[in-house]
C-alpha cells in the first residue's frame, strides 16, 4: 500500500496528551526543534498514554522488515500530533481510542513508516523543518527513506529531551511503580523460602520467573549469584549449605520497570554475613538521607563515597544510583561512570519531587561472594520514600519447604 491509498482515522482532537505538552514544547524549543518523530518503544508508549499494539508487543519483526510506529508531535500545534501503526492496527486503536488528531494504520514496514511520517510533515509544512528523531531506535533504512523524502529538513537527535520529559513521574505513574517493586520483592522472598540445597541458579531464576508471573509481571532479567562466584548468568550452579544468593532483577508492570536486590542464605548467617551486608546497609542508609526535592544529584555520590572510605570492606565496594521508569536507565542521570556509562547530565542538578531512582550498593569478598542491596526510591519535596522496602536483610533459604 502506498501513501496516497491510506486511510486516515480521526480520533477525538479534544482529548487532553497524557503528558506534559507544554514541557516538551519548551524542550524542543531549547534544542531548536520543530516537531519529534518518536520511535522507541518506551517513548511511543509514553507518549500515548500507556498504549502499544499487543500484537508486536514482544516480537516485531513483520516478514523481512519490523513493526515501526512513529508518534509525531508538532510544536505548539498538539490538535495536529499524528501516530502511524501497523496495517492492522485497527485491532488495537479501535480498542483503546488514541487522543492524537490522526491516526493511519497502514504500515507494513520500516520504510514504509517512514513514508508516511514525511508525507504528514509535507502535510503540515515542515518539509524544511528541524526534525527531532531517536536515532538509536530508528532503523537505518527508515533514516534513508526521511532523508531522501525530506531532502531540505535537517534531522536532530533528542532522545534527552524526551528522556527529560519522562523523568518527573505522574501520581498513576508512582502508583504502578510502586505495585511493581512490591511484586518483585514478593517474589524474592517466595523464591528464597520455595528453593533449597541441590538446585541450581538457573533453575532458581525459572521459579523466580514464574513467581513474578502470578504477581501480573513481565519477567525482564535476574542476575543471580551463589556461593562464592560472582558470575550472575543463570548456570548449572548449585546451591551448597552456607551459600549466599543474589537475585537482581528487573521486571515490567505496565511497561514501568521494577529494579531491586535482596539476599538470601542457606543457612544461619555468620557474623561476616550480618557484617558485609551491614555495611552494605551503611551506604545505602546515608545516601537516603539526603535524597530530596532540591538536593544536588551528585551528592548521593558524594556522601556514597565518604561513607565508602570509613568501611573496613570500602575497598571492595561499589555504588551506584541512577534514574528508573520506563527504562532501568533513564533521567535523573548521576554519573558518567556507571554500568552502562553515560553522560551525567543530572550531576549538578537538583533532584525534582516524583523522579524514581534505583539506588545500589554491593560488596564482592573472596569467601562470602557478592552481597548486594538495591532499592526503588520516589524523590519527595523534602525527603524520600522507599517502596518495595521489604526483605533487606538475610532471608533464609528453604523456608517454606
Amino acid at each position: 500500500m502506498s501513501p496516497s491509498e491510506v486511510t486516515t482515522h480521526h480520533t477525538n482532537t479534544a482529548a487532553s496528551p497524557p503528558f506534559d505538552p507544554e514541557l516538551l514544547d519548551r524542550l524542543l524549543d531549547e534544542a531548536g526543534v520543530d516537531c519529534v518523530l518518536a520511535t522507541s518503544p518506551h517513548n511511543v508508549r509514553y507518549l500515548l498514554g500507556g498504549y502499544r499494539f499487543f500484537l508486536y508487543d514482544r516480537l516485531d519483526p513483520i516478514g523481512p522488515s519490523r513493526y515501526l510506529p512513529v508518534v509525531g508531535h508538532l510544536k505548539g500545534r498538539a490538535g495536529e500530533d499524528f501516530y502511524i501503526g501497523a496495517g492492522n492496527e485497527d485491532w488495537g486503536t479501535g480498542a483503546h481510542p488514541l487522543w492524537v488528531g490522526s491516526v493511519q494504520n497502514a504500515s507494513w514496514s520500516t520504510t514504509q513508516a517512514a513514508e508516511l511520517a514525511a508525507e504528514a510533515l509535507r502535510r503540515l509544512g515542515l518539509e524544511r523543518g528541524r526534525i527531532g528523531i531517536e536515532p538509536a531506535f530508528l532503523p537505518a533504512d527508515a533514516i534513508a527513506t526521511l532523508t531522501a523524502a525530506l531532502p531540505a529538513a535537517s534531522f536532530v537527535n533528542v532522545a534527552l529531551e524526551l528522556d527529560e520529559l519522562r523523568a518527573v513521574k505522574s501520581e498513576e505513574e508512582l502508583q504502578t511503580m510502586r505495585a511493581g517493586a512490591n511484586a518483585v520483592v514478593e517474589s524474592m522472598l517466595a523464591t528464597f523460602a520455595a528453593v533449597d540445597e541441590g538446585w541450581s541458579t538457573g533453575e532458581i531464576v525459572e521459579l523466580f520467573r514464574q513467581e513474578q508471573t502470578r504477581r501480573g509481571l513481565t519477567f525482564d532479567y535476574c542476575l543471580i549469584a551463589a556461593g562464592s562466584s560472582i558470575n550472575r548468568a543463570p548456570s548449572d550452579i548449585r546451591l551448597r549449605p552456607g551459600d549466599v544468593l543474589s537475585l537482581d532483577s528487573g521486571a515490567d508492570m505496565n511497561g514501568y520497570t521494577a529494579d531491586l536486590t535482596r539476599m538470601g542464605i542457606l543457612g544461619e548467617p555468620t557474623r561476616r554475613h550480618q557484617d558485609l551486608l551491614g555495611q552494605v546497609e551503611a551506604v545505602q542508609t546515608a545516601v537516603r538521607a539526603v535524597i530530596g526535592a532540591g538536593r544536588r544529584g551528585g551528592d548521593l555520590f558524594e556522601v556514597a563515597a565518604e561513607t565508602i572510605d570509613g568501611l573496613p570492606d570500602g575497598g571492595s565496594m561499589s555504588f551506584l544510583a541512577h534514574g528508573t521508569g520506563l527504562l532501568t536507565h533513564e533521567a535523573p542521570r548521576l554519573t558518567a561512570t556507571g554500568s552502562p556509562p553515560y553522560p551525567a547530565t543530572h550531576r549538578d542538578r537538583p533532584l525534582q519531587a516524583s523522579s524514581v531512582l534505583s539506588v545500589e550498593t554491593h560488596v564482592i569478598d573472596s569467601e562470602v561472594g557478592f552481597v548486594k542491596l538495591e532499592d526503588t526510591i520516589i524523590v519527595g519535596e523534602e525527603t524520600f520514600e522507599p517502596v518495595g522496602d521489604s526483605g533487606r536483610g538475610w532471608n533464609p533459604i528453604g523456608a517454606g519447604r
